[in-house]
């Protein structure tokens, strides 16, 4: 459960219980899947709540909204205001937060000229949890980047995903990885994807994967600590040898990542480069100094 009687969201200027909220049921978000999101994650410092990276998830939103001809009636100096209000209201620090863009009532197939913002927060632990895990090759590949905008947070986009993550499920796995149409290693389900061999990490380029937020923050820390990194395609037998492999994303963080498919990585994963990274990662994301720099 998200949200109890007393949570509450924002929603088209007003502060609503949950419970409270309504949404048209002709909405063409919800019949058509035209609608943008972001996920945005809050951490507790000594400094109070820090909404890590708030600025670049909502410059992200923003831009989801353009590339779907959506109008986007709110600045991002405004929306980082809100959500900050939002984790105050609900009484939080640890926090997801989930800003939505969706549409009005509209059965035609153009977008919807009226636009309804709404933004709710929730306690949610890394979406994968904490073991590492046994992921499988999805036989659901990402879809060709000429037929939808694969950078963007677009809500029907994320069917491709459910899918996936069924068929993981379904076979035994926890989480599925995905291909591209031409083969090669994509992301996973909703986060991005890391494999480390002979001391280099290695990452999907973008072309055809959500170029998330906490990819870029790994690839930057990676580089700050003299790792090298390449951004490169590459096939599942490319992987075989390696040291670790892992997914990066704000619901996720980063999660581990014991096998994919027979591939199993040989190095335990508070011996690699990817555990340094993880730590680097927690340390920074509650670290007062950097609450400022976040909010942008």
């Amino acid at each position: 459960m998200y949200y109890n009687e007393n949570s509450i969201l924002y929603l088209d200027g007003q502060w609503l219980k949950a419970s409270e909220a309504k949404v048209n049921l002709y909405s063409q978000t919800m019949h058509h899947g035209n609608g943008v999101f972001e996920g945005i994650r809050s951490y507790g410092s000594a400094a109070g709540p820090n909404i890590f990276k708030a600025k670049e998830h909502f410059e992200r939103l923003k831009f989801s909204a353009e590339r779907m001809a959506i109008k986007f009636p709110y600045s991002v100096d405004e929306l980082v205001k809100i959500s900050y209000e939002l984790i105050e209201k609900n009484n939080l620090e640890n926090a997801y937060i989930r800003p939505l863009i969706y549409l009005g009532a509209n059965m035609k197939l153009i977008t919807c000229g009226e636009t309804h913002i709404m933004m709710a927060a929730w306690e949610w632990p890394p979406y994968l949890g904490d073991e590492s895990l046994k992921v499988m090759i999805s036989s659901y590949q990402r879809p060709n980047p000429k037929s939808i905008p694969i950078e963007a947070k677009v809500t029907g986009n994320y069917t491709n995903s459910i899918l996936a993550t069924n068929e993981a499920k379904r076979e035994g796995y926890d989480e599925a990885l995905l291909l591209d149409s031409d083969g090669y290693v994509s992301e996973g389900s909703g986060q991005n994807f890391f494999f480390v061999k002979d001391g280099v990490i290695y990452t999907p380029p973008l072309g055809n994967i959500l170029p998330g937020i906490t990819r870029a923050t790994i690839i930057e820390y990676a580089m700050e600590l003299g790792y090298p990194v390449v951004e490169k395609l590459f096939v599942p037998e490319d992987m075989r040898g390696g040291e670790v492999a892992f997914f990066t994303g704000t619901a996720t963080e980063i999660a581990s990542i014991s096998s994919i498919d027979d591939i199993e990585f040989k190095k335990d994963w508070k011996e690699t480069v990817a555990y340094e990274l993880f730590q680097m990662y927690r340390s920074r994301v509650t670290n007062e100094e950097l609450s400022e720099s976040a909010v942008g």
